[in-house]
């Protein structure tokens, strides 16, 4: 019997092959259309589609995940309404809830990726900065998030935590994702810069998809997460936050929760006549206090957080069973806010918008509990919400200082928990408060207005908790566009200016005094971030490179060899070299990378040679120079330059690294390492 030839085989599965594809003339066809088809689409720009797509993914799922949250936490109210007036049972039914929603959410994320918990936005300030960290841009990361935060915010006020550090870090693993699928529909190399700005956008749609902001979300999203911005980087973080704030706010129309698109936290200030201009002097003050308690709130946090992953029983628990650990804390925080404890004089009944609708009332508290009947109130009435903060056996400034009080620590302990949360949203709640005992105060010492040259008007004690809330979350992340994001969330503008006084001098006082929430968090998590230098203090220009470069620098030569490369490579593990042009005459000529540095020795017939694809003509005498293509070198620096410059390079070029020359001769190197050493030396001195 006679076997087939290989001709005949390969026809065989050619004619199989052509089998299953019928039509190919029809299909080519087809194929051309499409290939139009996109021509066309694409002809505008291919990232307003992508950018536009991830606007209304994002808004869908921030949508989506508020629905699931209020249902979940309904049913918890409707649990502890209807276990009666049994004491145990309603301890039970309050502390049980939130601590089996956090213990899940903290298993169900760390089981996935160790690198979901947090909020996401210190290691998306790294990244941002030229640093590596692909694991906390991966797709399993995401579903990860999606759901551990849900939970987390099922929690309520008991946790008291937020929503938009993850949701940023949730943005931004799409933005990575939609890059990816782009770059696959366009068939066009992925460039680092084109990631980065499809980044940039995302954490702009995430700040915009939670409070449905656009403005202050691309604002926000520039002051907190970039050094330097690009402004061709505008446009599309505009476009995106637009696309995604707009949906966010129109699905709830379609959910019949309201008639028209309108403000996420809705207020009835007074338009006419907001604020006396005496008034403005109160604003300043309510700064100052904002900035000096953030100060004292930013020192506690990082203090605690470094305690925490320090002490040896919390440090284990975290290593090794996070779950435990966060049991244990959401049950003390529970214990706390249950109702008929201590929770009454905190309003812990109230959900986390709750207690901004109620902050924001344009009401005085102290007027109305001097004129209202002390009755049960119904927590679906906005205008009733107020009620939550008296108790007969306290004043509505006592229940606002014991809140204030007891959340100070009760939010530095719950930023410790391994789950994924945001700790924005509590902060705002925070200098809500404190605007409104202020506001409370001067209602009550000026209960007719402050009387100026004209008419006397009222104070109205709600524009200080919105002033509040923007100088004290400012100034704990930063940050000037809460001012604005008051402002659109809330729908009213004619607190803008006194907002504004309040969030610079909070910011004037903090920036002086302490590091940011997200970069103390950085400091204690010890990620490769380069620290600012914090004021334009006239030393930084003082100290050049030449005081901290490393001068021991491995080189190859043009004429080195084998011997000579593997010498290099085993010195250190840099992935990339300088090349100079001799040892006799280190002129610095190029660079070249580690991975073309192994290719030259796998091209070797040497016993050492490392294992790597076969070479038809292998070469035993080569030398770099003949062999290999050296990267011309485009920027390097003097030794006479100082460290304010090379902090400015790194930071706006995102340098790893860069090479340090005297008249053209190598003569060091500066890594993140040695430029972050020399700046941490110079704030110890200063």
């Amino acid at each position: 019997m006679e076997h087939p030839s290989l001709e005949q085989e390969e026809e065989k599965v050619l004619v199989s092959k052509h089998s299953w594809q019928p039509c190919p003339k029809a299909r080519r066809r087809l194929r051309g259309c499409m290939e139009v088809v996109k021509g066309l689409l694409f002809r505008v720009g291919e990232d307003w589609y992508f950018l536009f797509v991830l606007g209304v993914l994002m808004a869908t799922i921030s949508f989506m995940m508020d629905l699931i949250v209020f249902r979940l936490y309904e049913a918890h109210r409707w649990l502890y309404q209807e276990v009666g007036d049994y004491l145990v049972l309603k301890y039970l039914s309050w502390t049980i809830y939130p601590v089996a929603l956090a213990a899940f959410s903290t298993g169900f994320a760390n089981s996935i990726t160790p690198h979901s918990g947090g909020s996401g936005i210190p290691e998306l300030k790294t990244i941002l900065s030229g640093v590596e960290l692909e694991e906390y841009l991966a797709i399993k990361n995401f579903g990860a998030k999606v759901v551990g935060l849900t939970c987390t915010l099922s929690a309520g006020s008991t946790v008291f935590l937020g929503k938009l550090g993850p949701f940023v870090h949730l943005s931004s693993m799409a933005a990575a994702y939609l890059g990816k699928m782009r770059t696959a529909v366009i068939r066009e190399y992925e460039d680092k810069f084109k990631q980065n700005e499809m980044l940039v956008a995302a954490q702009a749609v995430g700040v915009a998809t939670v409070f449905g902001a656009p403005i202050s979300g691309v604002l926000f999203s520039i002051e907190v997460m970039s050094s330097h911005f690009a402004v061709r980087d505008y446009w599309r973080g505009f476009f995106a936050a637009t696309c995604g704030a707009f949906m966010f706010r129109l699905l709830a129309v379609f959910n019949s929760e309201q008639e028209t698109i309108a403000a996420l936290f809705k207020s009835n200030l007074k338009i006419d006549f907001p604020f006396d201009l005496p008034e403005t002097f109160f604003f300043v003050i309510l700064g100052a206090i904002c900035g000096a308690i953030a100060c004292a709130y930013l020192f506690c946090q990082r203090w605690l957080l470094a305690a925490v992953k320090e002490n040896r029983l919390t440090g284990r628990l975290l290593a090794t069973d996070k779950p435990l650990y966060t049991v244990l804390v959401v049950l003390l925080l529970a214990s706390i806010t249950f109702p008929p404890g201590l929770g009454q004089l905190m309003a812990s009944r109230l959900s986390m918008k709750e207690h901004l609708i109620s902050l924001f009332d344009n009401r005085s508290w102290f007027v109305l509990a001097q004129n209202a009947s002390m009755a049960a109130t119904q927590l679906g009435d906005p205008r009733g919400l107020w009620q939550e903060w008296c108790h007969p056996s306290a004043t509505i400034f006592g229940t606002l200082v014991f809140f204030l009080l007891m959340k100070f620590w009760m939010l530095t302990l719950a930023t410790t928990l391994p789950m994924p949360a945001g700790y924005f949203m509590p902060v705002f709640i925070y200098g809500a408060a404190i605007g409104r005992l202020q506001g409370e105060v001067l209602a009550s010492l000026f209960p007719h207005g402050i009387h100026a040259e004209g008419a006397a008007y009222p104070i109205v004690p709600g524009g200080y908790a919105l002033a509040g809330a923007a100088a004290f979350s400012g100034a704990v992340t930063y940050s000037v566009s809460t001012a604005l994001l008051v402002c659109e969330a809330t729908g009213h503008m004619a607190h803008v200016l006194p907002v504004v006084l309040a969030v610079l001098v909070a910011n004037a006082i903090t920036q002086k005094c302490q590091p940011s929430f997200y970069d103390g968090t950085i400091i204690v998590k010890k990620l490769p971030y380069l620290p600012r230098i914090r004021s334009r203090h006239i030393a930084s220009y003082r100290v050049v490179v030449k005081e901290f470069m490393e001068q021991q620098v491995v080189a190859v030569a043009k004429g080195d060899g084998f011997e000579e490369v593997l010498a290099a490579l085993n010195a250190t593990t840099d992935k990339e070299y300088a090349v100079i042009e001799s040892k006799e005459s280190p002129m610095l000529v190029g660079t070249i990378s580690r991975a073309k540095l192994i290719a030259f020795l796998q091209s070797h017939e040497h016993p050492q040679a490392p294992p790597g694809p076969l070479q038809e003509k292998p070469a035993s005498t080569g030398t770099l120079g003949e062999d290999c293509a050296i990267e011309p070198i485009v920027l390097q620096l003097s030794p006479w330059t100082s460290l304010h410059q090379a902090h400015h390079l790194f930071e706006l070029l995102k340098l790893q690294h860069i090479f340090v020359t005297h008249y053209g001769k190598l003569v060091g190197a500066v890594t993140r390492t040695e430029l972050r050493r020399a700046i941490e030396e110079l704030a110890k001195e200063a």
